[in-house]
């Protein structure tokens, strides 16, 4: 029963998103084999060690661990109530069968009788629906969902095939085919009838419905959550929706902060590569020069450094708010980054972004640097006259936009000598493929010089992006 309800709690928690292996199971039942299940707090304490490895996991851990826990303390509860009215009942009954027999058998001998059969699945149904007796409601629930595989729900729309589910194991559908009967019939007897069966099946299917929801929150919300955040990650920037936005913030931040970590891992050193020979005599200068600690060559690394160059023109303007909004949640790992934007005329927004709230930053952007014709030939220069001191062999360029720049110039000698100037040259572009170089796109003509072209319409695409140009640093 208890490796049971430990490996119910194992799975929630999956479906949550936590990482938890086989061993953490194991160590799990381990723990709670030395502090029992008795002391609530020590049981999470000891679990939460085992089972939690970052800030998220706890969150995750703590709402899950008083969901399940509470529910599954209020299932043992009233099972046990249930178990001592059982036992209760069995004694009497023992107790009125030692009794001398009067020669007639009672109604209640006659009932449980085996030429009776006993009472059919309707009749319990009703009379457990009737009986307002919540303890063995609860019992009775606990043991249909289990039965009806509730544990497997993944969404809130699932609800009711789980409620259905759930009331065919406790017999609803012969009473519906009594209330079939008792609505063909006609009379009072009939209607009064008909109306007790609606009234029994709909409290208990209140009951049912109750006790799926609370499967749903241990079992399945997490899961929905998970499902949704990956749609939302894969549909084009350009069609999300409001709704869609505010979830994306959260997702862009997590995106960001997975990045960080992965990218600030130490790596580990090996004797391996080439031997730094005048490290490593003067290291052993002490022993005659002996070589005795040897000292490897080794390869300075170093911190990224990102300059954005923007198109916040209508067509693409939701798409920088994104990689901005991303950039930025990398601070700790970024902090050399500068951020430009123009349609027409480029403007640095770094200080912008500093000093303003991100959503009226980007307003003020939009505003600022948005209007007029698109002419990246012109923001070229600008960069080139204004801030061509920024941008130096340790840079990552990385341009977000279109290309589409109105049949202006698009001043390839200066896109050129950017990407001599720069370590990497990252060019981001909304629009697919099939689309570059028709009409007025530039795309083909800057794509030469770019270490890097890619297609980027999605948040994924954005945090694949971003991921390949942090691990140029690594």
């Amino acid at each position: 029963m208890l490796e049971r309800t430990l490996t119910r709690f194992v799975r929630s928690l999956r479906s949550a998103g936590m990482q938890v292996s086989s061993a953490e199971a194991i160590d799990a039942a381990r723990a709670l084999a030395l502090v029992g299940y008795a002391d609530r707090e020590a049981m999470k304490a000891s679990l939460r060690i085992v089972m939690s490895k970052s800030e998220e996991d706890d969150a995750v851990f703590g709402d899950l661990f008083d969901t399940f826990f509470s529910a599954v303390q209020a299932d043992r509860q009233a099972q046990a109530q249930q178990q001592a009215r059982e036992a209760e009942a069995g004694q009497q009954e023992g107790a009125e069968q030692a009794q001398p027999s009067s020669g007639s058998p009672s109604e209640g001998e006659r009932a449980g009788s085996p030429s009776s059969g006993g009472p059919s699945d309707a009749d319990a149904f009703m009379t457990l629906a009737q009986s307002g007796d919540a303890t063995a409601i609860s019992v009775a629930m606990a043991r249909a969902a289990t039965a009806a595989g509730a544990d497997d729900i993944r969404f809130a729309s699932q609800t009711a095939f789980f409620v259905r589910k759930m009331l065919e194991q406790l017999g609803v559908q012969q009473v519906e085919a009594q209330l079939q009967a008792a609505l063909a019939e006609r009379g009072a007897d009939a209607r009064r009838r008909a109306q007790a069966i609606i009234e029994a099946r709909a409290a208990m299917q209140k009951h049912a419905r109750s006790h799926v929801e609370q499967r749903f929150e241990m079992f399945g919300r997490s899961a929905t959550e998970s499902f949704l955040d990956e749609v939302v990650t894969q549909r084009e920037i350009g069609e999300l929706s409001h709704r869609d936005m505010e979830r994306m913030k959260v997702l862009i931040a997590r995106m960001a902060k997975r990045l960080a970590v992965r990218h600030s891992r130490p790596r580990r050193v090996r004797n391996r590569g080439a031997i730094d020979v005048r490290r490593t005599l003067r290291a052993n200068a002490g022993i005659g020069g002996v070589p005795f600690d040897l000292v490897w060559k080794t390869k300075k690394k170093d911190r990224p450094k990102i300059v954005a160059i923007c198109d916040v023109s209508g067509s693409v303007a939701q798409y920088v708010k994104f990689l901005l909004l991303f950039l930025h949640a990398l601070n700790e790992k970024v902090t050399d980054l500068e951020a430009f934007a123009f349609s027409a005329r480029l403007y640095d927004v770094g200080r912008t972004l500093e000093r303003m709230d991100f959503e009226q930053a980007m307003d003020r952007i939009v505003r600022d640097a948005g209007g007029g014709s698109t002419d990246y030939g012109q923001a070229l220069m600008d960069l080139q006259s204004q801030s061509w001191d920024v941008i130096d062999r340790r840079t990552t360029v990385i341009v977000l936009g279109d290309g589409r720049s109105n049949d202006s110039d698009p001043r390839l000698d200066i896109f050129s000598e950017l990407a001599d100037r720069c370590r990497r040259l990252v060019w981001l572009c909304p629009e697919p493929p099939r689309r570059w170089g028709t009409g007025d796109s530039c795309m083909l003509q800057y794509e030469p010089f770019c270490s890097q072209l890619s297609y980027c319409a999605t948040a994924s695409d954005l945090e694949r992006a971003v991921d390949e140009v942090l691990s140029a640093y690594d």
